[in-house]
């Protein structure tokens, strides 16, 4: 895949660590596992009872009872978790890894799970909206990502990100690299709702989905587009700041003469 990310320049200030993005990660690759190692059988009933389907969610169309699985209104939360291959899952997990933890980290545990979770629900919607009358399920933390890939592009759009360009790696911007992965959404968006087998609409919708709701789910310290100082004067520290500053309280505190 061409435009993959493997890194980014941009320590976090606030988390020392991005533990729901790293939660997110762990539970997409237990979900895949558990369903690659059950069987074919097990692995295709679990896309089409726990993935989004379109029809089934708009009551056109109904499952078998075999294959039924989560009701039709929480498949919009339940197709974030499900992936359709290893590729499929490692692209994500790899987005989600180098763009997720700064966006974490501007937000806050709760609110980015919050913001992560509606992000893939708003995806998933621009999807049956665009087509209602659609059997195929769709799968995939694709739409919560693209989100994260919005906010991010509002938060930090000069971070410079390492891609393998064919074999060399370069450090891009991020607005660059963001700008571009968008362009291709939209590009692959004009072949229809089975394309590629790529849900694009759902990456478009989640993707603008994530850069409005960016603006009210972040810290009230942290400025748009990696630029202005936080309010009143205060300065921010980072991450490893705090874990130096937390490291030498430990020292002070075992000097003390207790008892």
């Amino acid at each position: 895949m061409a435009f993959l990310p493997l890194f980014d320049r941009n320590p976090r200030v606030f988390l020392a660590y991005p533990w729901v993005t790293w939660g997110m990660m762990a539970v997409c690759i237990y979900v895949f596992v558990q369903q690659t190692g059950s069987g074919q059988a097990t692995y295709m009933d679990g896309i089409f009872g726990y993935g989004l389907i379109p029809a089934v969610l708009s009551g056109e169309a109904h499952l078998s009872a075999e294959l039924a699985g989560a009701p039709s209104l929480l498949t919009p939360i339940t197709y974030q978790f499900l992936h359709g291959s290893w590729m499929h899952l490692i692209g994500n997990m790899l987005f989600l890894f180098v763009f997720g933890d700064n966006v974490e980290d501007a937000m806050g545990h709760l609110r980015f799970l919050a913001f992560y979770l509606i992000c893939g629900v708003a995806a998933a919607l621009v999807h049956f909206v665009a087509f209602p009358g659609s059997t195929v399920p769709v799968v995939g933390a694709s739409g919560a990502v693209s989100g994260v890939l919005g906010a991010y592009l509002l938060l930090h759009p000069r971070a410079k990100v390492l891609v393998p360009i064919i074999i060399i790696p370069l450090f891009l911007p991020a607005w660059l690299l963001l700008i571009f992965w968008f362009g291709f959404q939209v590009i692959g968006a004009q072949g229809g709702p089975e394309a590629d087998g790529i849900a694009w609409w759902a990456h478009i919708g989640g993707f603008l989905v994530g850069m409005v709701l960016v603006i009210f789910f972040r810290r009230r310290t942290v400025p748009l587009f990696g630029s202005g100082e936080p309010p009143k004067g205060l300065r921010l520290r980072s991450a490893a700041e705090r874990n130096r500053a937390g490291q030498s309280r430990n020292r002070k505190t075992k000097k003390r003469p207790w008892g």
